[in-house]
């Protein structure tokens, strides 16, 4: 054993007192929360300006979750999913979509499909690239978006041309306010999509 003699918990002396473990605020300075809280920063230098905050608001409403693919020229490009079973993929071949082959997309040899049905093609997460030839495009986009709108617009005028009229005893039965029937009748050309 060495000569030295090893202190006793007891004897060891502590000149420096835990500062977590002071009781008295001004002893060793140590400084009270509130003097602590003034010199942080404050909160509203912390947040968002309005600018970035509506930017961040736009961007809940925008998908990023998938690429947006270079524009295929004669063609209408979109994602389709592989698990929706309303509007399923094959109801897409159907109508005329084709599956986008890794080589008509530059830049996008990271979303290669390697192995199984759709190996070659164009997919992220569930979902594949298809296109569509620009003329079928406007046809599908013209009946669901003009001429089935303009079908119930019809519809509409149809009823309220019924209901202007009279009943049995020559009563009015309703009367239209505002453009009424003839915003109704106005021929609008098909859009371009």
């Amino acid at each position: 054993m060495s000569d030295e003699k090893k202190p006793v918990l007891s004897e060891v002396k502590t000149d420096k007192v835990d500062e977590r473990l002071k009781k008295d605020l001004t002893a060793g300075g140590r400084e009270s929360r509130a003097s602590q809280d003034s010199k942080r920063e404050s909160s509203t230098e912390m947040l968002a300006s309005t600018k970035e905050r509506r930017r961040m608001f736009r961007s809940e409403w925008v998908q990023e979750a998938l690429p947006s693919p270079p524009p295929i020229p004669g063609f209408h490009v979109c994602w389709l999913s592989t698990t929706n079973g309303y509007d399923p993929i094959h109801k897409r071949l159907r109508m005329g979509y084709t599956a986008v082959k890794i080589e008509e997309v530059p830049g996008f040899e990271n979303y290669r499909v390697k192995a199984g049905e759709q190996e070659g093609f164009v997919a992220c997460n569930e979902m594949l690239l298809y296109k569509l030839p620009e003329d079928i495009y406007q046809e599908i986009m013209a009946e669901l978006h003009h001429y089935a709108p303009q079908d119930e617009a019809d519809k509409i005028r149809i009823q309220a041309e019924q209901i202007q009229g009279s009943d049995s005893n020559g009563k009015r039965l309703g009367q239209l306010e505002g453009e009424g029937i003839q915003s109704l009748d106005q021929a609008r050309p098909v859009p371009v999509f």
